[in-house]
C-alpha cells in the first residue's frame, strides 16, 4: 500500500473537538500558528464536513509518509479517486499545489497565496479555556490553572503534574539543537522585560559558545513562528522592544523563580492579540492601544492607597499622550474611583478578559 492510500484511510469522525471562537470557513485555506495551538484539530473541525473518501489527510511531519512518492503521484491520486478536500499539514511550500475543490494547508509561518484565505490561530484565550477545562469547578480556580500551566488546549487534558514535563518537550521539540533552545529559553525567562538583543546576547554568550548572526537568526524565527513577541515603544522605534511569549507557563517550565508580574502581564497580552492589531508600550504603561485611545497596565495586588507614586507617573503619560480610558488589571481587585479627573477602571484579569 503506498503513503496516499494509507493517507486517504485516516478517518477523524471519533474525534471529541470542543468549539473554538476561529473556524476553518473557506475552502482554500491556509492555517498558521505556534506549535500545539490547535491547528491540526481545526482542521479536523472542518473535514467532520466530508465523508472519509472525500478527503486526503498528508502530514509532511509524519516519518512514516514518502514524501516523494507523494510528490510524484498526488495529482494523479485526487484526479482518480474524485478528492473533495486535501490537507496539506506541515506543509513547506516545497512542490506546486495540484487542483482541489478544496485545500486546506497547515503550516508555521503566513503564507500569501491568491485565493487563499489565511488564518493566524493562537492558542486558547480565557474564555476557550473555560469550555475546555473539565477540572476546574470555578471561574478563580480555571484562572490559576490558566496562570500556572499555560494555554495550549493538550495542557486541559492531561494531569496537571505532566503539564511542565510536556511543556519542557516542546520546547525540545521547536529548536533543532541546543544552542537554539539556550536561545529560546532567554528570551521567555526575560518576558515583559524591556530589554534588546544585543544585551541578552551579550548575557548568553557568557555562557555558550555562539555567533551573533545565530543569536539574532534565531530570534528572527521566533517572531516569524510567532512562539516570541516583541512589542514597540509608541513613537520611539529604536527604543527597546518588550517581550512575550505564546505561552506564558514556559516560564515555569524552565526555571523555579516566579515572576507574578511578568507572567500575568504576559496573559494580559496574548488576550490583546485577538483583539487589536495597533499594540504598543508607553513608560510606566504596559499596554497602549492608540486607535481606541485605551491603556492598561497589569498590577496582581492593587491598592489604591499605597499606589500613589505609581499612579502619580501613569497619570503623567496619560495627559501627554491623551489617553482617555485605564484599566488596571489584576488579579482579584475590583475598584473603580477618579483620580485628579481621570475614570480608573481596575478589574480581575478572568473579568476584563470575559467582557
Amino acid at each position: 500500500m503506498t503513503s496516499l492510500e494509507f493517507c486517504h484511510e485516516i478517518e477523524f469522525s471519533k474525534i471529541n473537538f470542543i468549539e473554538r471562537k476561529t473556524r476553518i470557513t473557506h475552502p482554500k485555506t491556509i492555517i498558521y500558528g505556534a506549535p500545539k495551538s490547535g491547528k491540526s484539530f481545526l482542521i479536523f473541525d472542518y473535514l467532520m464536513n466530508f465523508k472519509s473518501e472525500d478527503y486526503l489527510y498528508i502530514d509532511f511531519k509524519d516519518c512514516r509518509n514518502d514524501i516523494n512518492e507523494i510528490k510524484e503521484n498526488l495529482k494523479e491520486y485526487i484526479l482518480k479517486n474524485k478528492i473533495k478536500v486535501i490537507v496539506l499539514e506541515n506543509f513547506s511550500f516545497d512542490f506546486k499545489i495540484p487542483y482541489c475543490d478544496s485545500v486546506i494547508i497547515s503550516c508555521k509561518e503566513k503564507k500569501e497565496l491568491k485565493g487563499y484565505k489565511n488564518i493566524f490561530l493562537t492558542p486558547l484565550d480565557f474564555e476557550e479555556y473555560l469550555l475546555h477545562d473539565q477540572r476546574n469547578q470555578n471561574t478563580t480556580h480555571s484562572f490559576n490553572s490558566f496562570l500556572k500551566y499555560g494555554n495550549l488546549p493538550q495542557s486541559t487534558q492531561i494531569n496537571e503534574f505532566k503539564v511542565l514535563q510536556n511543556l519542557q518537550e516542546l520546547l525540545k521539540l521547536i529548536n533543532e539543537n541546543t544552542t537554539s533552545q539556550e536561545i529560546l529559553k532567554i528570551l521567555i525567562l526575560n518576558i515583559d522585560e524591556k530589554k534588546s538583543l544585543n544585551q541578552l546576547y551579550l548575557t548568553l554568550k557568557n555562557e555558550i559558545k555562539i555567533s551573533k548572526d545565530k543569536f539574532y537568526e534565531e530570534c528572527n524565527r521566533f517572531q516569524k513562528e510567532k512562539i516570541i513577541y516583541f512589542i514597540p515603544k509608541y513613537n520611539h522605534i529604536k527604543s527597546v522592544k518588550k517581550i512575550y511569549t505564546y505561552n506564558q507557563a514556559f516560564a515555569s517550565a524552565i526555571t523555579h523563580k516566579k515572576k507574578f508580574k511578568n507572567e500575568l502581564t504576559n496573559i494580559i497580552f496574548l488576550e490583546l492579540i485577538n483583539r487589536y492589531e495597533d499594540i504598543y508600550y508607553l513608560d510606566y504603561i504596559d499596554f497602549y492601544i492608540p486607535s481606541l485611545d485605551l491603556a492598561l497596565v497589569s498590577i496582581p495586588f492593587f491598592n489604591s492607597f499605597m499606589m500613589q507614586s505609581q499612579l502619580k507617573r501613569i497619570k503623567k503619560q496619560l495627559e501627554e499622550y491623551k489617553i482617555k480610558e485605564l484599566i488596571i488589571i489584576t488579579v482579584s481587585n475590583n475598584e473603580h474611583f477618579f483620580y485628579d479627573n481621570f475614570e480608573i477602571n481596575v478589574s480581575p484579569f478572568y473579568e476584563w478578559s470575559l467582557s
